[in-house]
């Protein structure tokens, strides 16, 4: 014998049980809203990432160019040059282009003493022309 009777059910014929329209819409726009504020976070974070390995990327050729110039006591005439000589395993790609080709180079200034020498490169930058986090534009850096 139970104790405290359970309420009947009642059910109209031919009539299921299931979600309302409203019911459907309330748990579909809560599902937008959290994956929009998902994806933005996630762009945002991709962004600083890739932001990261650009100055890594470019604080390690930077110094390979300065050992083989206190090496050699020149700059190299190509990225190339960098890698045949093991300063660098391989030429890294830029994040922003996602491209080793991509580099934009800075020659030396020429030697006023003696003109017909070939310069070298003496710095590096982002060949993309985006705008960083801090509204300077990569190329910049």
């Amino acid at each position: 014998m139970r104790l405290f009777p359970t309420p009947a059910r009642t059910t109209v014929p031919g009539r299921q049980r299931g979600f309302t329209l409203m019911e459907l819409l309330v748990v579909m726009t809560i599902i937008a809203l959290l994956s929009t504020v998902g994806i933005v976070g996630y762009r945002h974070s991709t962004k600083l990432s890739k932001e990261s390995v650009l100055k890594e990327n470019l604080f390690q050729i930077r110094h390979a160019l300065e050992q083989y110039h206190a090496d050699r006591s020149r700059y190299p005439t190509s990225l190339a040059q960098l890698r045949d000589k093991g300063y660098v395993r391989e030429i890294p790609k830029d994040p922003m282009t996602n491209s080793s080709e991509t580099w934009r180079t800075e020659m030396e200034a020429a030697d006023p003493d003696s003109p017909e020498a070939e310069t070298g490169i003496w710095n590096i930058r982002s060949g993309s022309q985006d705008i960083s986090e801090d509204q300077v534009p990569y190329s910049d850096w």
